[in-house]
């Protein structure tokens, strides 16, 4: 027998709730940070799962972690691993990461870290802002006989990663080559001239594949060359790319997104896709159809001095309007139910034993008088415009169940799909069913 559906305050069926679901296209959950390591310092105790735990209460199940380097890659395939179906990887090497290709580059490519040569400890993904201070000239050149050997191991990495999920039924652990491309913000990290030959030698690497990967994909500043190098490997509309792929944490602009969209690609969406209104203005021309969500945490957080933050504001109003409403239209409907209730009490005791009956006295039912807000205290702080879903404390003051003060994490995702919404004009239904369906077809996290 069916359940019956839940009653409105109307005594009508209530609407269902709609759940939302997210997948978070691109996480560093291999950072150390999420491992409590600060610049080779430990802050605090791992709390990696808690995280995960955090993702998957706001309905965040799917996440794909990123490998920038062949370190970051393994440790993404062991996260892997270790969440089955929950966690994915992929595997490439980051533009930022690129120097390994460089003649100058003193160590062996499975030490190096995503960024920077720390000796002792693991430095950190690329952090998202650009440094033009100190860009490395082009001229060093490419050591051929090094990147050969680069190739070759990522091309065995990438084959042992696959073979349980190919031979198996078993959830896929890697899903994506990647991450890869060209960022001409951050020549501080790599030369042009290396990081045009990392996109390329990899981009070669993909296409050689039998089957491909679907591709996760870094441009910045550098979009004719990053498309340029696309159609050489794959084609001029990119017919010989199986799989597809996705341009993440897009910060580019209408025109390159539409030349994007064309080829067939997809645009990932996070923090710094709103941090001023020409980015809001390109997230609003991406279709849905083409639109895929991530947090590129620790980095690219949604924060107060972005253009987008506004539309998570206007989003919070109208919840709260929403919920004021509804919780006034149910003490109206219980006001009304206890009157109805007195009434049929007060008729029942009306006869009096000689069958004469006795006069009725009516009370006045009034409804309570509204509350008014309360004067906020000297010290007392002010309600955020944008309320936490958890408590957010420094790294030096950590708590368990706590985040950390600008550590970004998955379970902030719900923030990327209201802007989203907010920017578009749509419901967050219909951004989130979208950039699940869109993701779920190209990296198949969800078999």
């Amino acid at each position: 027998m069916a359940e019956p559906l839940p009653l409105g305050a109307n005594g009508a069926p209530a609407a269902p709730t709609y759940t939302p679901r997210y997948i978070d296209i691109g996480i560093n959950l291999a950072d150390p940070i999420f491992r409590g390591r600060y610049h080779g310092k430990s802050r605090h105790p791992d709390d990696l799962a808690a995280v995960v735990g955090r993702a998957v209460e706001v309905g965040c199940t799917k996440l794909i972690v990123t490998g920038s380097s062949f370190k970051s890659s393994r440790d993404a395939l062991k996260l892997a691993q270790e969440f089955p179906g929950t966690v994915f990887s992929t595997a490439g090497v980051h533009p930022c990461s690129s120097s390994i290709f460089s003649p100058s580059h003193h160590k062996h490519h499975d030490e190096s870290q995503s960024e920077g040569e720390g000796d002792a400890e693991p430095e950190h993904t690329p952090a998202c802002d650009p440094d033009p201070t100190k860009p490395i000239p082009d001229g060093d050149g490419v050591d051929l006989a090094r990147s050969e050997r680069i190739i070759a191991d990522l091309a065995t990495l990438i084959h042992d990663a696959r073979q349980p999920s190919l031979s198996s039924s078993s959830p896929p652990h890697l899903v994506a080559f990647g991450e890869f491309g060209l960022d001409y913000d951050r020549l501080h990290y790599c030369s042009r001239e290396v990081q045009l030959h990392s996109f390329a030698a990899q981009l070669a690497l993909a296409a050689s594949l039998s089957p491909q990967l679907p591709l996760f994909l870094h441009s910045r500043a550098a979009h004719d060359d990053f498309v340029r190098l696309l159609k050489e490997a794959f084609g001029p509309r990119l017919e010989r790319l199986e799989k597809g792929g996705v341009v993440h944490s897009f910060t580019g602009t209408v025109a390159e997104m539409q030349e994007l969209a064309e080829l067939g690609l997809y645009i990932g969406v996070n923090g710094c896709s709103f941090k001023t209104e020409e980015n809001c203005a390109v997230v609003k021309e991406i279709g849905l159809s083409r639109v895929m969500l991530e947090t590129d945490g620790p980095w690219c957080e949604v924060r107060p001095s972005h253009e987008g933050w506004k539309y998570l504001v206007e989003f919070e109003v109208k919840a709260k309007e929403a919920r004021l409403a509804a919780e006034a239209e149910a003490a109206k409907a219980a006001a009304a139910a206890a009157t109805d209730a007195a009434a049929d009490a007060s008729d029942s005791g009306t006869a009096t034993p000689g069958g004469t009956e006795k006069p009725r006295r009516h009370r006045k039912w009034r409804n309570p008088p509204p509350q008014q807000p309360q004067p906020r205290g000297r010290n007392q702080k002010k309600e955020p415009d944008v309320p936490e879903r958890y408590k957010t404390v420094k790294k030096e003051k950590w708590e368990e169940g706590a985040m950390v003060k600008g550590r970004n994490e998955p379970c902030t995702i719900d923030r990327i799909a209201k802007i989203v919404a907010g920017i578009k004009g749509v419901s967050v239904e219909e951004v989130c069913e979208a950039a699940w369906a869109n993701t779920v077809k190209v990296f198949g996290v969800d078999s």
